[in-house]
């Protein structure tokens, strides 16, 4: 009879960390399928609107802010309309609305959903801004030439990817990225840049003649508000004024292709790539990110119209004052298309913009040479352009996919020759040529849609099969991982595993044919051996106790098999609730504190530890406020040299505590660290005068505060291990990190970050205790981790509780799930030169913080109660994925931007945590180093 042996701590840990490690692909699998398709044609309309085309991006610009009458009422003095240009353009001569972005919503996914008509999936964000280029059409691609100025962050990417020589750009140099200095002279650059083109081109005959030429592209990337609003945020009056600039820039952008042009030939697009919050930030789930302006005016262009019944106009768009004129929204890619049809120009082959004049029951934006006719015929090749990008992807999928099943509209024709959509785009043409353009505008309206249905369809035609994949390999592992922490009498395989042999090898085997039939990515073939692994040993270990428990166990034991099941599985999902309700944190922080001690600490303990319990409830009170805090914080000083203080307090009282265990050289070291918690908070009062000032950050204020960081940091892991005891270690390590939540902090983080601490601390403390007065139980062997850890009910507690502290060490500041949700003004501190790789870090070091503090407190957690390191672990490892599995099957692609990015982010926090918890478990265990404490020391 088939026997499987327990694994080591070190495999069984290393297999779970590959595992989630290579799952958390399955999310873009499942969900996000690439948009680039090669091998499409090209479909040009045969109208021209304008000879040339000037495409102007706000950066980070909202649109209530552009168009609200008096937007910034807090701000005195603060004009009523705050871009007056923009503002006449778009009420005497132009169209306007919103144009919507989607997730998410950073500035290379914008600009390639306005420029390439096409929106990269949510990977997109990880794939570099500066020297990675757009490896697929564009507009600028498509024009005769494009010539664009502005931020070296975007322009590269078009210029890069483009057909060398179409595209030339004018970049300032990444260090005038400086978020300390006003912004606005990014923008000023541009149009400067601008103007000498124009005025050279007055004295060069060629360069003249190349300015000349039609379907030329004029692209200025304005970057200054993006800039201001990070670091002003966007209700300052630095937006307002930046806002201001922008217009003017717009006005005197006009002028000079007036001047230089002499015709009216030219056409203007202005908007934004995305909006901001509150906060200053645009990737952290605020509305205001994806609603940007759109004004269009000049040639090709429509001028404005009056308001329809029903109004155009909503709840959100009632404080512009502009109810009288017609608005008209767009989603972001259909910019593009519009850009295309104004022009006459190739469109982007992979775009999927879909111009507003398909609709012939509402106005559009084009005003074309050949009226209604001209309008038609963009339309008709808008329907080829969508058509042609599903006909590709179908034909690759028919190739591939067995027993392939093509979308219901377009599986009508018996000729298996015909290609989709070829009847319904001869009736359009049929109807253009009858001059019937409101017949065949919806007509070919009515094609695009069931044609973008299509392509969601064949981008979704996969997820069945790789969702039964995820749910198998998670519940596996789940099952695999709970058979290597059971007690011994479980493991008992079933009778009979010669099958059980034979299924595995076989299901792996015909899942491989399969694939290989279909020429499914490489990433399945990977995604298929960890289930069949996971379930396989999981059955060769406990099956056979398993079944005979359920078979013949008492119905009051398995009552409290399943009550107990139940109790954890709803604490998990409360987890779970909480990504989305903070308050669900407080609340677990209310339960444990006053509700878990009456109800089931030994009374003894009680009785005789009052002051236990009393530091237990109000540590996990205290700590129960900060989650329920708002998110939209303002940048206080007096919280910030406040929190140094209660760190500096709560230090000192540890350091009294342990000092009978110190020997010099650790006293010297905690005295430095303390004074260096001191030069931290006089450098940052220093350095935020500075830049509330607008003097900038002294170069002596920068240097000075990456010293105290870089050494306070240091400090900790100067120390020798022979030094220090695991409570010493601990304070070292506290006081370290406590310079980053002075630094780095723009509010209560610091208040929060000390009172975590102590909740840790009370936690081994009440533990340890609570071992105490159930001695009646046994040890447990400390030499376990060779023989095998076995897991008891107040263990998978103990998981669950720290799976917990796991969770609030992200969440317990009031943080979005999202590193974007982070504030920048701390960092310009450090920082002041736009540095996304570096700023990134300095973020990701403050979120590290109280995890270093989590690491050393359940290590002496471990010790404590005398278990193995990563013992209790093991035991997480078998809750966690419950979590996980919830969060992968609430993933959306559809529906709001906030659904989409949410719920995105929840999968990928959720299972990164679990790979970040068993660094936590391996810091821990490293810093401490073996659990044997030095003799009491007096101080030489």
């Amino acid at each position: 009879m088939a026997t499987s042996t327990r694994l080591p701590v070190g495999k069984l840990l290393l297999i779970g960390l590959i595992f989630h490690l290579v799952y958390i692909g399955s999310i873009f699998d499942c969900y996000f399928m690439s948009p680039v398709v090669h091998g499409m044609r090209g479909f040009q309309a045969s109208t021209v609107g304008a000879k040339r085309l000037v495409f102007i991006v706000g950066d980070g610009l909202r649109a209530d802010l552009l168009f609200n009458l008096k937007p910034f009422p807090n701000i005195p003095g603060s004009p009523e309309v705050v871009a007056p240009y923009l503002r006449t353009v778009a009420e005497t001569r132009g169209a306007f609305g919103i144009s919507h972005t989607r997730v998410p919503t950073e500035s290379r996914p914008g600009h390639v959903a306005l420029i390439g008509g096409m929106y990269e999936d949510v990977s997109a964000v990880t794939r570099g801004w500066k020297t990675n280029p757009v490896h697929f059409d564009s507009v600028f691609n498509q024009s005769s030439h494009t010539y664009s100025f502005g931020s070296p962050d975007i322009l590269p990417m078009f210029a890069q990817g483009a057909t060398p020589g179409r595209v030339d750009m004018w970049c300032y140099h990444e260090d005038e990225e400086d978020f300390t200095k006003d912004a606005t002279a990014l923008d000023v650059w541009v149009l400067d840049h601008l103007r000498a083109l124009l005025h050279n081109a007055t004295a060069n005959v060629t360069l003249s003649a190349q300015l000349h030429e039609e379907k030329t592209v004029f692209f200025l990337h304005l970057l200054g508000l993006d800039t201001t609003g990070h670091s002003y945020r966007p209700h300052s009056k630095e937006y307002m004024t930046n806002i201001q600039v922008v217009d003017t820039i717009v006005r005197q952008t006009e002028a000079l292709f007036t001047e230089f042009y002499g015709d009216e030939d030219t056409a203007f697009v202005f908007t934004a790539d995305h909006g901001m919050s509150v906060i200053g930030n645009h990737g952290d789930g605020d509305p205001d990110n994806t609603r940007t302006p759109l004004i269009m005016w000049g040639a090709g262009v429509r001028g404005p119209l009056p308001d329809t019944v029903p109004s155009s106009h909503d709840e959100y768009s009632q404080p512009w004052g502009l109810n009288h004129l017609f608005r008209r929204d767009v989603s972001q890619a259909d910019v593009a298309a519009l850009m295309s049809a104004i022009l006459g120009i190739d469109w982007p082959v992979n775009s999927v913009g879909v111009v507003p004049d398909v609709d012939p029951t509402k106005p559009g934006y084009l005003k074309l040479p050949g009226g209604t006719r001209d309008q038609a015929t963009v339309v008709l090749v808008n329907a080829e352009v969508i058509l042609e990008h599903y006909r590709v992807k179908h034909e690759i999928k028919r190739a591939n996919a067995l027993f392939y099943k093509p979308f219901p509209y377009f599986s009508d024709s018996d000729d298996p020759e015909d290609k989709p959509g070829q009847s319904a785009l001869k009736v359009i043409q049929i109807l253009v040529n009858r001059g019937r353009y409101d017949d065949a505008r919806e007509a070919a309206a009515k094609l695009i849609d069931h044609t973008l249905a299509g392509l969601r369809y064949l981008e979704t035609y996969d997820r069945t099969l790789i969702r039964t994949i995820v749910f198998i390999a998670y519940t596996g592992w789940i099952a695999f991982s709970a058979a290597h922490v059971l007690p011994r009498a479980w493991a008992q395989p079933l009778e009979d595993m010669q099958f059980i042999d034979i299924f595995s090898v076989s299901c792996l085997l015909v899942s491989y044919l399969l694939f290989a039939l279909q020429h499914t990515p490489w990433t399945l073939y990977l995604y298929a051996v960890f289930p069949v692994y996971f379930w396989h040993e999981a059955v060769a270990r406990c099956g056979g106790s398993v079944t005979r428990t359920f078979l013949t166990a008492p119905p009051k034991i398995l009552g409290k098999i399943f009550v107990g099941m139940c109790v954890v599985v709803a604490a998990l999902e409360s987890m779970v609730l909480g990504y989305t309700h903070r308050s669900v944190w407080s609340v677990g922080f209310v339960i444990l504190g006053a509700v878990w001690p009456p109800l089931f600490w030994p009374r003894k303990l009680i009785y005789e530890r009052p002051t236990l319990w009393a530091a237990w409830a109000v540590t996990c009170l205290g700590s129960a406020m900060f989650p329920l805090q708002s998110v939209d914080k303002v940048e206080s000083l007096a919280w910030i040299m406040g929190g140094g203080v209660v760190m500096l307090a709560w230090g000192w009282y540890l350091f009294d505590l342990y000092k009978e265990q110190m020997i010099l050289e650790t006293k010297i070291a905690v005295y430095v660290q303390l004074a260096l918690v001191l030069a931290s908070m006089a450098i940052t009062l220093s350095s935020t005068h500075s830049l509330r000032a607008k003097l900038g950050l002294p170069l002596a204020n920068q240097v000075a505060g990456w010293l105290i960081l870089m050494t306070a940091t240091a400090v900790p892991f100067l120390l020798r291990s022979q030094w220090l005891t695991p409570e010493t270690r601990t304070l070292t390590l506290f006081l370290g990190f406590a310079v980053i939540f002075v630094i780095l902090s723009i509010s209560v983080e610091a208040h929060f970050y000390t009172l975590y601490s102590a909740t840790l601390l009370t936690w081994t403390r009440v533990e340890a205790a609570l071992k105490e007065h159930r001695s009646a139980q046994p040890k447990k062997d400390k030499n376990k981790l060779t023989q095998g850890y076995e897991a008891c009910a107040d263990d998978v507690r103990i998981a669950v509780f720290f799976l917990f502290f796991v969770q609030v060490a992200f969440y317990g500041t009031g943080n979005v799930a999202s590193i974007s949700s982070f504030y920048l003004e701390p960092v310009y501190r450090l920082v002041p030169i736009f540095n996304p790789f570096l700023m990134g870090a300095l973020l990701i070091l403050k979120i590290i913080a109280p995890y270093v503090m989590l690491s050393v407190y359940f290590a002496q957690l471990n010790h404590k109660l005398g278990l193995p390191p990563f013992s209790l672990f093991l035991v997480a490892l078998a809750l966690t994925d419950v979590m996980t599995l919830t969060f992968f099957f609430n993933v959306t692609d559809t529906g709001s931007w906030l659904e989409i990015g949410q719920t995105i982010s929840f999968f990928c926090i959720s299972s990164l945590l679990l790979v970040w918890s068993a660094g936590i478990c391996a810091l821990g265990e490293w810093l401490l180093g073996p659990p044997s404490p030095l003799p009491k020391t007096k101080a030489a």
